[in-house]
């Protein structure tokens, strides 16, 4: 009865014919007569059953007419096709849920004492369905718990001798322990049982794994992330919870007291998470402010733009971020949580892989958000922790029957917080612990819990700090204080210029040293800032300091040492902003140009040019006697960072606070105001400095750019190369080769615009900012015919850069797709650079108003063409951007063709012309092609030239009027 049953079953709600069933019951050789016999047996199985009807005779045979999720095989398959897709899915924590789901409702082998055909094959697959059910929940267990899980990969592997999968997976387990070696020895010997058993080589998921494990001690890709100095003391179950929350959603925040270990529980967890895109530690503690949070990412990713416009950080950093599997670690989020979790929303709604692991003392707010509390340590792990920080400072300290009392009660009256319990333990370097227990007696109370309308750093943790400041030395306060001007960490040098040895205070877990940086606790630091009755003078210390690194770097940043110098400013970035702020704020004019003006080609080469701007206009304004020549130096980098942005009326507001003395601010300040002429006579002649050299044919080519003199701007751009290379400078060198290749390629010299942008791309290359490179190149194979190679460039950038040069990229992608005739997929890349552009920079903006026209037109919507393409000829001429004039140009000239008017078309076309950057123009040669066909070629040769026989005041004008036409 057995055997009929389990046959149905196996077959549940279909029929099973009665010749199948009789083999299945008497497989060794039936009764007489199987039919009645079948038939008896029938009858004796539905009077067991709890629904004697569910058992149907049927032609030819019976059915069991039962649910699938009734039979328990059933459900053991479904669960493992669930998991299964799970897996696949990246849903580990529902992977888990379902897999141990279908191995609970495994007893023991199927169908024991039966056999036959049917059900020996039916045993031996469900027996393979097992062992792969197995394999994924080991699989889906790794990223969460992956090192407690070598006993059972071991014991898998042993059952499996020849089973590549199970040998894959205990390599990744023995990985995952730390046992490398183990790991690798794992695959030799499974390797060798291949080869000798059955005469393979490994398949590609043992090779994959053995792989992972060669690579395992070298860097990963992308990311910042450091390793943990010290061990992490319990939090094992909180680890495994935020593996499991980051497994399945996309935004984790750590949320608890300050002082709790937030900060190191979530770089544990990173550190263990696996990121193709790498893992990036956003340390926000300098934010000061709202605006600082998306200066901070941006910072942290090294997101740097060689270009000559200005976007918006965060658009600049969703751009960076695109498609890419990153995990960003915010931490330190409670100060600046309204701007954390604006951040937050903007960037996971437009970057569809990435995930955020915050720390806060509150919840972003942000839809989707996952929370992790993160609680005090229980009193047997905070001893762990007292005692292990104890030992650091007090060699041979055991914690035994004598001194558990007193040590478990400092733990419980710090709340086990973690950073109140180091900063105690430290104290044992110099005082008993009978002491420390005194010096707790009226303390208790103000661990309480703080309210929202107390200082910043909740009271919780002012309570911990303000028990550690009282018992520091007078003296260890003044060096505290001292230090706590710093932002973002300092040197060992740093600390000297303030005359401060930090050793003493990293021993008592005040300040964070990672091997080459101190770093003090925000929290610490904001407390000690309010102890201190006058900072100030620490702050003019500090500022003096960086002053000088910034002086002592200024030559070297153009020159040979550009690299080695880039590595030692890049991590002081928030101290030389603290130090100009202090500067500003005090009225120290000297020391405010002084330092603007040495930081000034720091933040070109970063591509901060509206920053730049910003800050340096921020220095001049500040009254009072300052250096002339610093004065004059911060007025040129001043005017040069307005220029590259092209901001002509930020020139003109600043007025009297610029001192232009020397021949190359001259020269900027006369391109800002548009007067081409005097800006090309201060920079005659040559300087003898190879620098200069490259700045005035730099700053000149500007001039021939707008006035379309291609052959003068090759000329200039590579004297200006030549002047860079000299010097060292590798950003200038850069800059100039780009504007060659685009200048060489305006004046036919196609060959020589390749060898050109190629050089460029490599040199930008060593400064890990070669994006705006890369893309002139795909541009430049755009206008060269070269479609095919163009798109796919373009497609491969488009997510990894930002600004202008994702501006230039969509409005690429958009005119190909245009000209391919996919409207659609054009309305998609202008759409997405509509969405992304900085509302506030006006070139981008020209470059979205000028594809729109274009696909306006391209769709015969004439009066939406018009609309956009006068826009974006209005935003051209004011920068000025003589480039952008000729592109709205071109398509104001299309609109007229689309008016029936094909002569004004082509006499604006060879107007166009007196800028000559067509060049790369798809739809300049399109247009030229449609007016020679509806014209005729001696009337379209005819407008023509009568238009490219203009100055460039008569074309500006022309093509001016026709904004005012319908």
């Amino acid at each position: 009865m057995r055997a009929l049953l389990v046959r149905l079953a196996l077959e549940a709600g279909r029929v099973v014919t009665v010749g199948a069933l009789v083999d299945a019951v008497w497989s060794d050789g039936g009764p007489a007569d199987p039919g009645h016999a079948l038939q008896a047996l029938v009858s004796r199985l539905r009077g067991v059953l709890p629904k004697p009807a569910s058992l149907r005779a049927a032609p030819g045979g019976y059915r069991l007419e039962v649910p699938a999720e009734s039979v328990d095989m059933c459900q053991f398959e479904q669960l493992a096709r669930e998991g299964r897709h799970a897996l696949r899915s990246g849903d580990h924590g529902s992977a888990e849920e379902c897999l141990r789901g279908a191995l609970a409702l495994w007893r023991a082998d199927p169908f024991p004492g039966l056999d036959g055909a049917v059900v020996s094959a039916q045993a031996a697959r469900l027996a393979e369905l097992r062992l792969s059910v197995l394999e994924d929940q080991l699989e889906a267990e790794l990223p969460v718990r992956g090192a407690d899980l070598v006993a059972d990969a071991e014991a898998l592997a042993a059952a499996n001798p020849l089973r590549e999968r199970c040998h894959a997976l205990l390599i990744n387990a023995l990985q995952a322990d730390g046992r490398g070696a183990e790991a690798l020895a794992a695959f030799e010997r499974m390797r060798q049982r291949l080869a000798d058993e059955l005469g393979v080589d490994p398949g590609p998921e043992l090779r994959r794994a053995h792989l992972a494990a060669l690579r395992a001690d070298s860097p990963r890709p992308g990311g910042n992330l450091k390793a943990l100095l010290g061990g992490l003391i319990g939090r094992e179950g909180e680890q495994q919870q935020i593996a499991r929350r980051l497994a399945s959603g996309r935004l984790v925040t750590l949320i608890g007291p300050g002082g709790v270990g937030k900060t190191r529980l979530a770089i544990a967890v990173a550190g263990q998470t696996p990121t193709p895109g790498g893992v990036w530690l956003v340390e926000l503690a300098a934010a000061a402010k709202p605006a600082d949070v998306v200066h901070a990412v941006v910072a942290a990713l090294d997101l740097r733009e060689t270009g000559v416009r200005h976007q918006a950080p965060a658009a600049r950093l969703a751009e960076a971020l695109g498609g890419r599997d990153v995990l960003l670690v915010l931490d330190n989020c409670e100060q600046v949580v309204d701007a954390v979790a604006r951040l937050a929303h903007e960037l996971l709604g437009r970057c569809p892989r990435l995930r955020i692991l915050a720390t806060s003392r509150e919840p972003l707010g942000v839809t989707g958000e996952l929370l992790v509390p993160v609680l005090p340590l229980d009193v047997d792990t905070a001893v762990q922790l007292f005692t292990e920080r104890a030992r650091a400072v007090r060699p041979g300290f055991l914690v035994d029957e004598g001194n558990a009392g007193q040590v478990a009660e400092v733990c419980r009256r710090l709340d086990g917080l973690p950073l109140a319990i180091e900063l105690c333990a430290a104290r044992l370097r110099t005082m008993p612990l009978s002491t420390v227990m005194e010096r707790l007696n009226d303390r208790f109370a103000l661990l309480g819990e703080g309210s929202r309308t107390s200082i910043p750093r909740h009271q919780t943790l002012s309570a911990v700090v303000a028990w550690s400041w009282d018992l520091l030395t007078g003296e260890e306060r003044a060096a505290a204080q001292r230090l706590a001007v710093f932002r973002g960490g300092f040197t060992a040098e740093a600390a000297r210029s303030l005359q401060v040895h930090p050793g003493p205070l990293v021993d008592k877990s005040l300040l964070q040293f990672d091997g080459s940086r101190y770093r003090m606790l925000e929290t610490v630091r904001e407390y000690v800032l309010g102890a201190s009755h006058d900072g100030e003078a620490a702050r003019d210390l500090h500022a003096a300091y960086f002053l000088e690194l910034a002086t002592r770097a200024a030559p070297g940043l153009r020159g040979q040492q550009q690299l080695s110098w880039l590595d030692q400013l890049n991590p002081e970035r928030d101290n030389f902003n603290a130090a100009l702020e202090h500067a500003c704020a005090a009225g120290d004019a000297d020391t405010a140009t002084r330092l603007a003006a040495a930081l000034g080609h720091f933040w070109a080469i970063h591509g901060e040019h509206l920053l730049a701007a910003d800050r340096l206009l921020a220095a001049l304004r500040v009254p009072g006697p300052s250096c002339a020549d610093s004065r004059a130096a911060a007025t040129g980098a001043y005017l040069f960072h307005a220029v590259l942005i092209a901001d002509s009326a930020r020139v003109k507001s600043a007025g009297d606070d610029l001192q232009v003395t020397d021949p190359l601010a001259a020269a900027l300040l006369a391109i800002a105001n548009g007067d081409n002429a005097d800006a090309l006579a201060a920079l005659t002649p040559d300087p003898r400095d190879a620098w200069k050299r490259g700045m005035f044919g730099l700053v000149r080519s500007f001039v021939h750019f707008n006035e379309g003199d291609f052959a003068a701007a090759q000329r200039d751009l590579q004297h200006s190369g030549d002047g860079f290379r000299d010097a060292g400078d590798r950003w200038g060198l850069a800059t100039a080769l780009t504007y060659l290749a685009v200048a060489s390629v305006c004046g036919g010299d196609v060959e020589d615009g390749g060898r050109a942008i190629a050089e460029a791309v490599s040199v930008a290359g060593e400064l890990r900012s070669d994006g705006y490179q890369r893309v002139w190149s795909a541009v430049i194979r755009l206008g060269c015919g070269d479609l095919d190679r163009a798109r796919t460039e373009l497609l491969d950038l488009i997510d990894v850069v930002s600004g202008v040069s994702a501006a230039m990229a969509g409005l690429a992608l958009a005119d190909l797709a245009r000209h391919a005739g996919d409207l659609e997929q054009a309305e998609h890349w202008l759409q997405r650079m509509s969405k992304r552009a900085d509302p506030d920079d006006a070139m981008v903006q020209a470059m979205v108003c000028a594809g729109r026209g274009q696909l306006a037109l391209d769709k015969g919507a004439l009066e939406d063409a018009r609309s956009c393409l006068c826009r974006a000829f209005v935003l051209g001429r004011d920068a000025p951007d003589m480039g952008m004039v000729a592109v709205s140009g071109v398509g104001l000239a299309a609109l007229r063709l689309r008016r029936a008017d094909p002569e004004t078309a082509a006499e604006l076309l060879g107007a166009v012309w007196c800028w000559g950057t067509l060049a790369c123009s798809l739809d300049a040669a399109r247009l030229a092609r449609e007016l020679r066909a509806s014209l005729g070629e001696r009337a379209y040769t005819r407008a023509y030239d009568r238009g490219r026989g203009l100055d460039r005041g008569g074309a500006l004008a022309l093509i001016e009027a026709q904004t005012r036409r319908r």
